[in-house]
């Protein structure tokens, strides 16, 4: 008989495929799918390690952990309680973990339901983007009962750093509330660097002090020179679901009846800017739309 894959991995897209990568190059046997057959197909042949399920169900029956690294906690849902789903073969006590950045609520709901059924739901999402989900630096937040993130650290430590947040949900909670951070030092860099521009001030000469000083963020360092200031836009991260993320993070604080205005600014910015650079923008592209609201055609190109 085969062994039993140590675990199943639903969605192996450009996050997923390279954790899963991750996974097999440390030794875990991994049962995959993704609705994409050609991705699917691709990640398998890599590595004898990794096999393809036909379908959710399989992933299931056959994995007593199955990871999910899907768009949404709507996609996440539907692929572990709806009709042939993750859920509808899993033996009792099996483990779901939810690596996708989804509703902390929800996350709370779909843990009690699979509750009702034997089963555990573990959620820790990620922040890194690709380039950490390549080399295994991702930072982990995991939420759900002790024991239960204990069985399944074996396989999540080969993906990257793990941080536990409490409950099932917390993960999700600090997901959402890190990306709005992150949103609004992009937005707040990019103000300062039209400003800068607009004044006569060199754009790398602006990275480098920002980077020396008390300006010092993520963006500075890690998106001026390599997205922004080339104007290439490119960091594989979409404004879709950076606005996607900061939306789970405003809808939260108003469950909560936190009243939060830098919230609801930046979130209602990135709804702004992806209506007028579509789905397909990267999320450094937000710099961009406040270029042109600003008024200024492409004052970056003063910036060499």
């Amino acid at each position: 008989m085969a062994e039993k894959p140590a675990c199943g991995f639903i969605g192996v897209g450009n996050m997923g495929a390279p954790m899963v990568r991750n996974l097999s190059r440390a030794g875990v046997s991994v049962l995959a799918f993704d609705i994409d057959p050609h991705a699917l197909a691709a990640i398998a042949a890599e590595s004898s390690l990794v096999t393809a399920a036909s379908n959710l169900a399989e992933a299931g029956a056959k994995c007593s952990i199955v990871i999910t690294m899907l768009p949404s906690g709507a996609d996440v849902r539907a692929a572990v309680l709806g009709e042939d789903a993750i859920a509808s073969g899993m033996a009792e006590g099996g483990i779901i973990v939810d690596m996708s950045s989804s509703e902390p609520m929800g996350t709370r709901e779909l843990a009690h339901e699979l509750a009702e059924r034997g089963l555990h739901l573990v959620d820790a999402p990620v922040s890194g983007g690709v380039p950490r989900a390549i080399d295994a630096t991702l930072t982990l937040m995991v939420g759900g009962d002790d024991d239960i993130v204990a069985q399944v650290e074996p396989v999540l430590k080969h993906m990257g750093n793990m941080f536990r947040t409490g409950p099932a949900g917390s993960g999700h909670a600090a997901k959402a509330l890190n990306n709005f951070l992150s949103a609004a030092s992009l937005a707040a860099t990019s103000e300062a660097l039209l400003v800068a521009l607009k004044f006569g001030l060199d754009g790398k000469t602006m990275a480098g002090i920002w980077n020396a000083s008390t300006g010092r963020s993520n963006t500075t360092e890690n998106k001026l020179h390599q997205h922004i200031l080339n104007r290439e836009f490119a960091s594989g991260f979409t404004l879709k679901l950076l606005d996607k993320d900061v939306g789970i993070a405003r809808t939260l604080a108003g469950q909560l009846g936190v009243r939060a205005d830098h919230l609801d600014h930046i979130s209602a910015l990135l709804g702004e800017a992806l209506e007028a650079l579509g789905d397909e923008a990267d999320h450094t592209a937000l710099y961009k739309y406040l270029e042109q609201i600003a008024g200024e055609s492409e004052p970056a190109a003063r910036a060499s």
